[in-house]
């Protein structure tokens, strides 16, 4: 019997209708990188102090000595949390004392930041945080500006969709509007044949033919082939076959692993674009900017070489120098930068990798309900993400060493996954059991077991791929 390759070989590889599709799947991601890093401007925290209301009865000198400074980088800055307790700077202002001269500032009680912020206009005019209505949702019950990041990141992963900010009489609403539908691309053929929907495929073989101006067979498929295919017709799968024995279930685990810690990286290198020392906005150009040659060195890399070996290398270059940011002098700033956008080059090289090494490893049937799992995975990853961003507060370096440890260790599992380069794509569960794990995991666990045993409870007929 003839494969879905075979059938449709006469179209050719790169004509006119596959050039199409392509450029059609492509333009329908461009709005998601607008929606997806919308968040990282959208929800930025400019710089802020406690307000000291104007009726508040204050000198100069008690006015500007309001906020109590604390150390950042090097530098005293204003508190963003922390007050002077109002009542008793406004009683040392009507007695005629002086900051730091008649007063010691470090014995003068403080209180949170009861009548709301300042907020700085040096890099954001207006932003979530800046634009929420205090009154009605008081932030000095959550102590500081920076909460109202965590739910606009969550907000931020809630689908695939278009996010607008209205700006309303009490601050910016958050609206979802559902996505641009795909209706101009077609179906997968190759799907469409495992459905047993022949009538479709031939429709959009011809179309396609049409299209690249090449002839069509006859006969497209012979009656004996459909025959075979017949005792498929009944087979139906659920999310529960991606773990039906040993061997399907330790590659997607391994996957879920992989797609997760792999979001964890690449979105909280890019929401963490802001945070690095300059321009805001020209390390988020230059964070958008590298992802470029990162998807161009993918592309020539999958076409040439075993797809573990390459994704295990990429993540090996991404993580080892986000590793190295912690040796780099708090001076080097600029090299400090270089080395997170390399990071951010081999995360992202791997990144858009594994949506071409899942679908080879998984048979027809499944492979759009494995891609839709492992991807949920990496919303998962990405939900996380901010979270890391976060620790930068505690330590400049901990969210680097973090995502660099975990980018190193998936590069590791990586190099357990069977090869998928240079063979042809399964049909069915059947097919790919074919392709195996190596044993390592499972000499690891079943020590004991010979290898004609375990073959054994997995397929009698399974081909083992070596590692």
């Amino acid at each position: 019997m003839r494969d879905y390759d075979e059938v449709t070989a006469f179209l050719g590889e790169w004509g006119p209708f596959q050039r199409l599709i392509f450029f059609l799947l492509s333009a329908s991601i461009i709005p998601n990188g607008f929606n997806g890093m919308s968040v990282v401007f959208l929800a930025g925290t400019p710089e802020h102090r406690c307000r000291v209301p104007d009726t508040a009865n204050l000198s100069s000198a008690w006015r500007n000595h309001s906020v109590p400074l604390r150390l950042q980088d090097g530098r005293e800055v204003p508190h963003s949390c922390r007050r002077y307790r109002l009542a008793a700077i406004a009683n040392f202002s009507a007695l005629g004392l002086e900051p730091g001269r008649d007063i010691d500032l470090e014995q003068v009680e403080q209180e949170s930041c009861l009548d709301g912020w300042e907020f700085s206009q040096d890099v954001y005019l207006s932003t979530i945080v800046t634009e929420v209505w205090q009154e009605e949702h008081p932030l000095c019950n959550h102590g500081c500006a920076d909460w109202l990041q965590l739910p606009a990141d969550f907000l931020r992963q809630l689908g695939d969709v278009h996010r607008v900010v209205c700006h309303r009489r009490h601050g910016p609403d958050l609206q979802l509007c559902g996505g641009l539908h795909t209706r101009f691309i077609p179906e997968s053929p190759r799907w469409l044949i495992s459905q047993k929907r022949f009538k479709e495929a031939e429709d959009i073989i011809h179309k396609a033919a049409k299209m690249n101006n090449v002839a069509v067979p006859g006969v497209l498929f012979e009656s004996v082939e459909l025959q075979e295919l017949k005792p498929l017709k009944q087979q139906k799968v659920f999310i529960l076959d991606l773990f039906r024995t040993r061997n399907i279930a330790t590659i997607t685990i391994m996957f879920l692993l992989l797609w997760m810690l792999t979001s964890v990286g690449y979105f909280a290198l890019s929401l963490n674009s802001p945070n690095l020392h300059g321009d805001a906005y020209l390390n988020c150009f230059l964070s958008a900017l590298i992802e470029v040659p990162a998807y161009i060195t993918a592309w020539l890399l999958l076409r040439t070489l075993p797809r573990r070996y390459i994704i295990a290398g990429v993540l090996f270059l991404g993580g080892g120098v986000l590793l190295l940011i912690q040796l780099v002098p708090a001076d080097y700033r600029l090299l400090s930068i270089g080395l997170v956008m390399l990071g951010k080059f081999g995360i992202t090289s791997a990144f858009s990798m594994l949506y071409v090494f899942t679908a080879e490893l998984y048979p027809t049937l499944v492979r759009n309900m494995a891609v839709g799992l492992t991807s949920m995975a990496s919303r998962v990853g990405s939900i996380i993400a901010p979270y890391f961003v976060y620790l930068g507060a505690y330590n400049r370096v901990l969210p680097y060493i973090l995502m660099g440890s975990l980018t190193v260790l998936i590069g590791i599992i990586t190099l357990f996954f069977p090869e998928s380069f240079g063979m042809t794509l399964p049909e069915t569960l059947e097919e790919m059991q074919k392709v195996k794990c190596t044993d390592l995991i499972f000499r690891f666990r079943f020590g004991k077991k010979t290898r004609d045993s375990m073959d054994n409870e997995e397929n009698p007929k399974v081909l083992i791929t070596s590692f």
